[in-house]
């Protein structure tokens, strides 16, 4: 059997193991294992667990569940609402400020937890009612969370990136300083839209007024004194200082991310005990038994797409894919538009861990051979897989918003995303012409590669 029909009968096999409801990390196991069994030496079936232990056995793979761990700690505590609550007493005087409020906590909040879900249930917990609550409409509201929790597989400590910088063999360092000026750029583009929004929306209500008299809540203004905006720092100020420690510690190369991912975890779980008294067997439970569902969920998924990985790679159905893709004589940039549009498909279907992990063998030869930067190219098809987060119709974020937000309906949830689908397009685009947003950070503190 040719290469060609192989590699058709593996897709194929894939796309309806997938469709079957079967999780991923069960699908992709499955196909691996039976085409082992088909194509592949019979002894091949002996090395399975092997394999999958080899490909799973590195230190840069330990610092997720130790990530995971302090975002949980972070998460299911009360410093995501106190946070939210510290920036909107700074911001709430600016027009659409509980809006920026909300992009800059998802913000910080993405870069202590480094998790999309998490970021959404924190600071939209939170900040969905007091939007609403203030006249925000329903669809403002839940767009600006589920697009501000993306900023959580951008900005570092991200498990994407870490899991990019293994199948791409690139400095996991690099790639986590290259996400910060573009994750800037998205809350900038965010931050110009909520104040675009909150005009119209304004306007309408003050249109109403004065044509009829009809109240709304937008057009109330609230004060609050000097006293009550520092009374919000003291509980939020730790965690800050926590996140600057950390992001010293990997940087200034005290630590490696591994060490920096526990170091940071152990602080997290010690200043949740100080600050909110969450301490006790009780309390703790669901940090841990979240970190290690959640954990162990994406260790699967990663074992298995390697598997999966190697499976291809054996049949040189991966060296095939690739070697037809540079043989079409795309441009070097009509290429990059073929790939992401391809990972923007996936994206309808598949979570960022499995299209990385999938997609790594195939598409980054060639774009390599093409002159492209493998860590400008991570962030870029980082912000693409965000795109996949808030649009139909996977969309995990959009479910998570509508899981805390029930009274919302999905119809303006997903209208209330798609803008910043758009302005994440956007900053793809603007990537493209200045990559040095990318490239300049790491390059600044970490030396430029020759």
């Amino acid at each position: 059997m040719s290469t060609l029909s192989i590699g058709l009968l593996y897709g194929g096999a894939t796309l309806a193991v997938m469709f079957s409801g079967m999780p991923i990390a069960f699908a992709l196991g499955a196909v691996a294992v039976v085409f082992m069994a088909v194509f592949m030496p019979a002894a091949a079936l002996d090395t399975v667990t092997q394999n999958v232990y080899e490909e799973m056995a590195s230190i840069t793979l330990l610092s997720i569940p130790l990530f995971i761990l302090k975002g949980a700690a972070i998460g299911r505590s009360r410093a995501g609402q106190d946070l939210y609550s510290a920036i909107h007493a700074w911001m709430y005087q600016i027009p659409g400020g509980l809006g920026i409020a909300n992009v800059f906590a998802c913000a910080v909040f993405a870069a202590m937890a480094g998790s999309s879900p998490a970021t959404c249930s924190a600071i939209g917990s939170a900040g969905i009612p007091e939007m609403r609550k203030r006249g925000y409409s329903g669809s403002f509201a839940a767009g600006i969370i589920a697009a501000g929790g993306t900023l959580g597989i951008l900005l570092p400590p991200s498990v994407t990136m870490i899991l990019f910088a293994v199948a791409a063999e690139q400095s996991l360092g690099r790639l986590f300083l290259a996400g910060i000026g573009p994750g800037l750029l998205l809350v900038g583009l965010f931050t110009v839209y909520a104040v675009y929004r909150y005009r119209r929306e304004y306007a309408a209500a003050k249109a109403a007024y004065d044509r009829a008299g009809t109240p709304h809540a937008i057009l109330k203004r609230e004060q609050l004194t000097m006293v009550e905006r520092f009374s919000t720092l003291p509980r939020v100020l730790p965690f800050v200082i926590l996140l600057t420690g950390v992001m010293v510690a990997l940087y200034g190369g005290y630590a490696t991310p591994s060490e920096t991912a526990g170091l940071g975890g152990i602080l997290a779980l010690i200043l949740i005990a100080l600050i909110y008294r969450v301490w006790t067997p009780t309390d703790l439970g669901p940090i841990l038994t979240a970190t290690l569902r959640e954990a162990t969920m994406l260790m699967m998924i990663i074992g298995m797409s390697l598997l999966y990985s190697y499976v291809m790679s054996y049949l040189h159905l991966s060296q095939a894919a690739a070697q037809a893709i540079v043989a079409l004589g795309l441009g070097k940039w009509l290429l990059l538009a073929a790939i992401l549009l391809m990972v923007v498909v996936l994206g309808f279907f598949l979570p960022p861990v499995s299209i990385i992990l999938m997609t790594a063998p195939i598409i980054l030869p060639p774009l390599k051979a093409a002159g492209f930067d493998l860590v400008w190219f991570g962030v870029v098809m980082t912000i693409v897989m965000e795109m996949g987060l808030i649009h139909p119709p996977v969309g995990l974020n959009i479910f998570v918003i509508k899981n805390i937000a029930p009274d919302i309906p999905l119809k303006d949830v997903i209208y209330g995303t798609l803008p910043y689908v758009l302005l994440m397009a956007l900053a793809v685009v603007i990537l493209c012409f200045l990559p040095g947003i990318a490239t300049w950070l790491p390059d600044l503190i970490m030396g430029t590669r020759s």
